[in-house]
């Protein structure tokens, strides 16, 4: 994992997928010397915009990682440029898209748990019948959970049972600056070619159709023509249909039609299960307890907690020593920039009763009414595993409960997460809220 490779996994957690792939999905590191780096994009439009535009977020990446860079120089290829084509060979011209699928995103290196299984079901089954079964397959949440890596994973198994398939991926806001280009230079016939011929549409981050009526216009009319041919549709976004705004609701209808799928921010098990698949897919010698304490340190985007890995692996690399939590510790200090948030009982109390519509006086409550006994039980069992707070201390702050009480509250909440994935989504946000 080179010193490029390492920005780009930070630009990754903090821009859109879209934005991402769209400006450095396809660039490389060519040389590194005396603190310059030698950057190989794709065309001079790619390198224009990202010295105009994302220069500072690159820098930016740098100064977090901690990177001995003084120079970024950024070259534009010469060679081997191809002219994108419309199903039957036509050129299309005019724009440099890039459909080609992430082949490191694959069903077989995607981690499942409580947070997306649902949704890894989903994608499974419209592989099986694509078209057929659950179109479109809509799926939403938060930024590096993981739907951009279903929704290739489900290109990629489709093209290995049919070769010849026409998998077309895109994003909201890279199908408008196409649809623009094309108004512009009376190409519409060739942009119709491209999307309407496809067997597969992907289009990553929607929420971006919000507003933009034209493309909203144009974007319907491509879901009608393939759905119509029972071609298979994938959309993801950061919020259900019935939440983005400015979607007209002919279009918020019909992203409704097929099923609607949530991932959700994965929980300690699952956030350790895949930086240590990471690790091992990578070759990188991961303790157990280095895995635990990446896992607790970054809060819920996996591009953060895959981040870190390189990071790691790279300081590894240069200074020849294992990893250790120690060098965890100080090579990561900016997942906790100012230090370790000191979590109070009270905060927890606080948090809880506003998840459950509770004020803390009612938590504290000396009543077995089930609406605030179950919230209280999850609130010992939080104070238990954020804080440092003994039983007895627990205990007191739940009106003098006895230390055996707040025990068996943890062992139930304990067992409950186990078969309860409503509960387990619930403490999983509350533990991402106060950390």
């Amino acid at each position: 994992m080179n010193a490029w490779e390492l920005i780009k996994q930070k630009l990754a957690s903090q821009l859109s997928a879209e934005s991402f792939e769209n400006w450095f999905g396809r660039t490389a590191l060519r040389e590194a010397q005396d603190g310059a780096i030698y950057v190989g994009v794709p065309s001079d439009a790619v390198r224009q915009y990202i010295e105009q535009e994302l220069s500072e977020a690159v820098w930016s990446a740098v100064r977090e990682l901690r990177l001995p860079i003084r120079e970024i120089v950024y070259e534009a290829n010469r060679q081997g440029a191809t002219t994108p084509v419309n199903g039957n060979g036509q050129a299309l011209g005019g724009f440099e898209p890039d459909y080609r699928l992430n082949p490191k995103f694959t069903f077989d290196n995607f981690v499942v748990g409580a947070c997306n299984q649902f949704a890894h079901a989903a994608a499974k089954a419209v592989v099986e019948k694509p078209g057929v079964q659950y179109n479109p397959l809509y799926i939403y949440g938060g930024v590096g959970m993981g739907k951009t890596h279903l929704m290739h994973a489900v290109g990629r198994a489709l093209l290995d049972r049919q070769d010849r398939a026409r998998i077309v991926y895109t994003g909201a806001e890279r199908f408008m600056n196409e649809m623009i280009t094309c108004l512009k230079q009376n190409r519409m016939s060739s942009f119709h070619a491209r999307y309407r011929t496809a067997n597969v549409l992907l289009v990553d981050d929607v929420q971006f159709l919000g507003g933009k009526d034209a493309t909203q216009d144009e974007f319907f009319y491509t879901f009608n023509e393939l759905y119509d041919a029972q071609q298979q549709i994938i959309l993801t976004s950061d919020s259900p249909p019935n939440a983005i705004s400015g979607l007209v609701e002919r279009l918020r209808s019909r992203f409704s039609s097929g099923l609607t799928v949530d991932v959700q921010p994965p929980d300690l098990e699952t956030k350790m299960a895949i930086v240590g698949k990471k690790a091992e897919a990578e070759g990188i010698e991961l303790p157990d307890e280095v895995a635990y304490f990446l896992a607790t340190k970054a809060k819920s985007n996996v591009r953060e907690l895959e981040g870190a890995l390189m990071k790691l692996s790279m300081q590894s690399s240069v200074t020849g020593n294992p990893i250790t939590v120690a060098m965890a510790q100080q090579a990561l200090k900016h997942l906790v920039p100012n230090g370790e948030k000191r979590i109070s009982i009270e905060s927890i109390i606080k948090a809880v009763g506003g998840e459950y519509g509770l004020t803390p006086v009612q938590l504290k409550q000396k009543t077995n009414e089930r609406r605030i006994a179950r919230p209280r039980q999850v609130a010992m069992y939080l104070a238990k595993e954020l804080t440092p707070a003994s039983l007895p201390e627990i205990g007191r702050a739940f009106s003098g409960k006895h230390h055996t009480t707040v025990l068996h509250s943890i062992d139930v909440v304990e067992k409950l997460r186990q078969k309860d994935e409503d509960l387990n989504r619930c403490i999983q946000r509350l533990m991402d809220t106060l950390q």
